[in-house]
């Protein structure tokens, strides 16, 4: 009976102390990584607007484009391979649609001290190379990017305005094919935005990007 009663107290007091190890884990985690693990905007949901750092050296957010009808929003970088793949395909998609009233803005989420490419003075020499024709914005302090949910690099947000709202209508991969560009069949950006235009439903409102893919 004695030995029964010590393991029964040794029992209690060994949960007691794992709910108060849980308790000060919770109350010492970093807020940010809650941030981080969320998982962001799904279609449907309107999308705060920001005020980021363009490579001009100027503020940018989606109120300075008073006659937009929407935005592609592209979380993309300067050192990943895969991003790189799609840089002259951003820059089309800015060329076709921006004039249709859906602007590109491509946002680098990376932390310069983690990854020292991404640095905001590499962002202005890569800007000036491709002949960026939107916006390359920096998400200093790695902010808007957790907001979105981006994953991956390059990682799309097709928004449309509903009034004074810009609600999330596409998320997702440029097409599906980041090799060759001349080989895409599905051009998934285009689609969507084409059916926003067209006022037609999209088909598609969703994709996920290849798991070769790197995470930025």
């Amino acid at each position: 009976m004695k030995n029964f009663k010590i393991v029964i107290t040794a029992l209690f007091i060994g949960l007691a102390l794992l709910s108060f190890t849980k308790t000060n884990r919770d109350k010492n985690e970093d807020p940010k990584s809650k941030t981080v693990s969320s998982k962001g905007y799904d279609v449907g949901d309107e999308a705060t607007d920001f005020k980021l750092k363009n490579t001009d050296g100027k503020m940018v957010s989606f109120s300075d484009f008073k006659k937009a009808k929407g935005f592609i929003v592209v979380f993309t970088c300067n050192h990943c391979p895969y991003a790189k793949k799609y840089e002259d395909r951003i820059v089309a998609l800015d060329k076709k649609y921006k004039s249709q009233g859906y602007p590109v803005i491509a946002i680098n989420p990376n932390d310069p001290n983690v990854q020292p490419e991404d640095s905001y003075q590499k962002m202005i020499e890569r800007a000036k190379e491709k002949g960026f024709t939107f916006p390359y914005l920096v998400d200093e302090g790695q902010k808007i990017y957790p907001q979105y949910g981006a994953t991956k690099t390059p990682h799309v947000f097709v928004l449309q305005k509903e009034g004074s709202k810009n609600i999330v209508k596409y998320i997702g991969a440029i097409d599906n094919n980041y090799e060759d560009p001349n080989d895409v069949s599905e051009r998934y950006v285009e689609d969507a935005v084409d059916a926003l235009i067209k006022n037609e439903p999209i088909k598609m409102t969703k994709t996920h990007q290849s798991e070769k893919i790197i995470l930025f």
